[in-house]
């Protein structure tokens, strides 16, 4: 009974942390237009208010993950909570688009901490029986934040204003932080240095990347500027692959891209968070722009993508326990591929709502049975000490696809059209998510690698075999028939 309240309160807790985090992915979708319109920010300054969350996250994820299970995970979290909030209320009360960048940035750093905290906590408190319907129900939450986030964000913008998008997140963390000092156990996992050379070196990279990747149209993809950040970027990058190779304590052990699935399954959630968090920074802007809803409307009009999650997640936390993981993320990553290309084909200046829908439909299933595979496939992929470091080079591939695919898509979209008109944006919007698709299409190739499951045949009776087996070589008794293990 003990172990069971545990687990009820772990969910609980780590649920709500995770919401508040997975919600502001989305949250400021629907915000962008009006942020645009009261702070005067330019396309590059929208990239950036979205990307200084997803990057700061991306890079530091793998640090959270590292310092909780050197100082202890449940006071590493509470610390990530604090600063979650205390970041989402500067970005309420941020009067330019700079200080809201910076803001940011900030919720970024406790998003990190707390996001691969939540999954850690949760697998320790939950017996292995049950943890596949437990990462269904953990993804089913991030499903329900996706789906809220746009309605919640446009809700909130025409009711109030876009600060207060922000301020939810205060109330939120201020309940999370005493229940998780009252109620979480602590834990521990191995007593690791930290690798401030890799964090060093991935850090600024990555940035160096996503900073010429946004710069590139304003500036000239030959500039100088340009091609020093694109190619300083991917040199750091390099040598950071290199310095993780021989570090004796790396914040990426490489060695887990040696087994199959994980490698597969990483490659899955970077191609998959680059097509759909690139169009949804978008699509959010086009239903307003273009088709001139309100914010709120605007965000309504996304459910059909956005609340599927909340439906197919737990189905695909209970299936993933019994076909495996391939044939649901191969499913899926078919299916978002096929709605976004189905949105892509019908988009125009004058498409009906309804026209779009079936797009939503589809993405939102193939979401839906993203969330919880993958979360298995990872954790089932390493030892149970290694799965706090896992989980965090998964959430931290998955934030660097989003980051890219932001700052890629802006990029095809400003290179063909604008918001000069509603016809530009639309001229920059259609070939924008024909990207999309075809990288979450190639995300569908890839998770065909993924391994099949492991099946247990039952024992087979020997009919007429009174006497006990012995060997070929007599040397002793033949065990009773092993579990029998076969790849589908």
């Amino acid at each position: 009974m003990k172990e069971r309240s545990q687990a009820g309160w772990a969910f609980a807790i780590t649920s709500i942390a995770l919401f508040m985090a997975a919600l502001d992915n989305l949250v400021v979708s629907t915000a962008l237009p009006r942020i645009q319109a009261d702070l005067g920010a330019s396309i590059q300054q929208l990239e950036w208010i979205v990307n200084a969350y997803t990057l700061t996250f991306a890079v530091l994820l793998l640090t959270g993950a590292a310092l909780g299970d050197r100082l202890g995970r449940r006071r590493v979290f509470i610390v990530g909570l604090a600063l979650f909030t205390g970041g989402s209320a500067l970005a309420a009360l941020s009067p330019t688009s700079d200080a809201l960048i910076v803001a940011r940035a900030l919720q970024g750093l406790g998003g990190a901490i707390i996001t691969p905290l939540t999954l850690t906590i949760l697998s320790a408190a939950v017996p292995p029986e049950r943890r596949g319907l437990a990462l269904g129900g953990w993804g089913a939450v991030g499903g329900l934040a996706v789906a809220l986030g746009p309605l919640v964000g446009g809700a909130i913008v025409e009711g109030m204003s876009w600060h207060w998008i922000f301020w939810i997140n205060v109330p939120i963390g201020l309940v999370a932080i005493p229940l998780a000092i009252a109620r979480l156990p602590e834990s521990r996992g191995p007593r690791s240095s930290l690798d401030l050379p890799g964090l060093s070196l991935a850090s600024a990279g990555l940035l160096g990347i996503v900073w010429g990747l946004i710069r590139g149209n304003a500036d000239g993809w030959t500039s100088p500027a340009i091609v020093a950040a694109l190619a300083g970027g991917a040199a750091l990058l390099v040598a950071f692959v290199a310095w993780e190779a021989r570090a004796r304590a790396p914040m990426v052990p490489l060695g887990f891209f040696r087994n199959r699935g994980f490698s597969a399954v990483n490659a899955v959630s970077l191609l998959m968070s680059f097509g759909v968090f690139g169009v949804v920074f978008l699509l959010a802007q086009f239903f307003q722009v273009v088709q001139g809803y309100s914010p709120f409307q605007a965000g309504l009009r996304t459910l059909p993508w956005t609340a599927m999650p909340l439906v197919v997640a737990p189905i695909a936390g209970v299936l993933v326990d019994r076909i495996g993981g391939r044939p649901l993320l191969v499913t899926g990553m078919t299916l978002m591929a096929a709605g976004l290309a189905w949105i892509a084909a019908v988009t125009s200046v004058s498409a009906a709502y309804l026209a779009i829908v079936p797009g939503l439909v589809l993405s939102g299933i193939g979401m839906g049975l993203y969330f919880a595979p993958t979360a298995s496939i990872v954790l089932g992929a390493v030892r149970r000490d290694e799965e706090g470091k896992a989980s965090g080079v998964n959430n931290t591939i998955r934030e660097i696809g989003g980051v890219f695919g932001v700052a890629v898509l802006a990029s095809v979209f400003t290179a063909n059209g604008g918001y000069a008109s509603p016809q530009t944006f639309v001229d920059g919007l259609v070939p924008a998510i024909w990207v999309g698709a075809a990288v979450v299409a190639l995300g569908a190739l890839a998770a065909l690698a993924l391994p099949g499951r492991r099946v247990a045949l039952p024992h087979v009776s020997l009919p007429h075999a009174e006497l006990p087996l012995r060997d070929p070589a007599g040397s002793g008794l033949v065990p009773e028939p092993a579990e029998v293990r076969i790849d589908r």
